[in-house]
This record gives structure tokens, sequence and C-alpha cells, in this order.
């Protein structure tokens, strides 16, 4: 019986916190476990205190996770959760993700405001609408559906962002329909994108857990709650990201569907006007998903050519 009690690490917001509330709860009932057997540990990052510009300019991705890495370093917690899209392909040495939870709805979902509600839908929005959004992907994908449509920085937390909404400051904004359901915000949303027309991020959907390597008590913890064909999928756009040098400067789109023992995987890239994107197909045995990841980012990359690249940086 375990008896030392697990420091889940995790941000502060109010997604970050239903994340490890819900591996928490799998992990008490995978292990008939009290309650204080986990606690839950809040930790601000880099990220969350950054609210003056956009996240591609202070640092990209790892503004989210370098405190809470610093603290399973550290030993202060043992497990770390988090939004598999905010994961940068590089981790820490001495740090791996050790589990996956079964993967949520992949969809974008649109928001209308206030001011937009006569427009439930994107291609809904008059003519020079303004739509916020923090996501470059979720900006070069608008921009290529609606090139009229003027798309403006919009940070915060979901609430920050909702609460932005009611105030009129733009006619609508996209959020990640799993964030929503797991807030229990699915309600809000009038308009579900579908994912052939407007592709998620590598990851989008999927809560990650972090731990430190080799830590075989945290392993043996999470094997009963880890889904291993969402822990293929991630291992193919994580894979494909990191063939892109994949980060916050990036356009990057990419879901990879298991099929019993059969991996589909698609890829977009665009440049952050949107005015220009390559796409990408690729499949084979789930059990090369990174491979296939990989090899799908060297072939888009290819294809695009270097000049597609030469402003990211």
């Amino acid at each position: 019986m375990q008896t030392d009690v697990l420091k889940i690490g995790t941000r502060g917001s109010a997604l970050a916190l239903a994340q490890a509330h819900e591996t928490r709860a799998r992990l008490l009932a995978a292990h008939g476990l009290p309650e204080d057997a986990f606690e839950i540990v809040v930790i601000t990052t880099s990220g969350d205190r950054i609210q003056d510009r956009p996240l591609s300019q202070a640092g990209g991705k790892g503004l989210f996770t370098k405190e809470i890495e610093e603290a399973l370093l550290d030993r202060r917690i043992d497990i770390a959760v988090h939004s598999s899209k905010d994961m940068p392909t590089a981790l820490p040495e001495g740090l791996e993700l050790s589990a996956f939870l079964e993967r949520e709805d992949v969809r974008d979902a649109f928001i209308a405001g206030a001011i937009g509600r006569a427009a439930p839908r994107l291609a809904d929005l008059p003519q020079g609408a303004v739509v916020g959004s923090s996501s470059l992907r979720r900006q070069a994908l608008i921009r290529r559906l609606r090139p009229d449509i003027e798309v403006v920085m919009f940070r915060g937390n979901v609430q920050t962002r909702l609460r932005k909404l009611d105030e009129g400051e733009v006619a609508g904004t996209l959020l990640a329909y799993a964030g929503l359901r797991r807030l229990g915000l699915a309600d809000i949303v009038t308009e579900l994108l579908p994912a052939e027309a407007f592709p998620p991020a590598p990851g989008q959907g999927a809560i990650c857990i972090e731990s430190r390597v080799g830590d075989g008590r945290v392993l043996d913890l999470l094997a009963p709650i880890g889904h291993a064909a969402t822990a293929q999928a991630l291992a193919c756009e994580r894979a494909f990201l990191a063939a892109l040098d994949g980060s916050c400067r990036t356009p990057i789109a990419g879901l990879a569907r298991i099929d019993g023992t059969r991996l589909a995987f698609s890829g977009t890239i665009l440049t952050p006007d949107g005015r220009e994107a390559h796409e990408i197909e690729a499949d084979g045995a789930a059990g090369d998903a990174a491979r296939i990841g990989a090899e799908a980012g060297a072939r888009i990359r290819d294809k695009a050519g270097p000049g597609f690249f030469a402003g990211w940086s």
C-alpha cells in the first residue's frame, strides 16, 4: 500500500487545476487510495506572469513548464500535469513524459461574443470583424479562411478571455473544446470547427504527466491510468513538431489517429498570414508512430522549401 504522499505539480489556472484533479481522481480510482495520499501543489510559471506580449516574443512554450520542471528536478513535486500542446519537444535532462490520459475531443471551438451573437459561426462574421486569439496556428487558420477578418492578440487564461469577450473587446474567440468541456463550459460554444478544415495543434485535447526518469514508484502508480493509443498518437505528433523545430513561433497543426494497430497522420504548416500552407499525410503501424511523425516533418519541410521558414525566427 502506498504511504508517502505523492505531490502533483500544476499551474494555478482553473483549467490546469481541473486537469490535476482529473489525474488525481484517476489515480485514486485505480489504486483505491484516500485523497490525502495525493497533494496538489500550485506553481506559478513565467507564462502566467507575462501578459503584456505574445509568448512567441517572450520565449515560447517552455514559459509554461520551466518552474514546474525545476520543482520536479528539485524533488519538491513527484509528477507534473500539463496540457500536451503546451509541452516543448525537448525536455530537460532527467525528465520524461511518463503517461498520457485518454485524449478528449481535439477540435477548436468558436465562441461568439456579446457583439457577435448574430454571427455564431466564424463564416457568419461580417467583413472586418475582430477576432481574438493568442495562438499563431489559430490566427493563421482564421486568416486563411477569412482574410477579411482582423485577428488580434488575446492573452490570458480561459476565464480572462471570456470576460474580455463579454466586455466586447472582440466579436469572437477560439479555444480548445477539450478545455471547455473539462471546465463545464461546453454550452458556451457557438460553433465546433471540424478538424479537417481547422486542424488542431499537436497534442491538443490530451493531458500528459511528466516525471523524473527512472522513478519506479511513479511509473507503477501511473501505469493503470496511461492510455496507450493516446501515447502513440502524441509520439507521432511530437516527432512531427520536433522535425520542424516547432514552438510558439511556428503555425503548425498535426493530428494522428489510431485505429487498432494502424496510425493515420495529417499535418499542416502555414505562414503567419495564412496565405501559404502546405499539408502532408502519412500512415503506418502505430508502433512506428515517432518515425512516421519525424518523416512527415522532414517531407513537409522539403516540400515547403527553405524560404517558407525564413520569417519564422
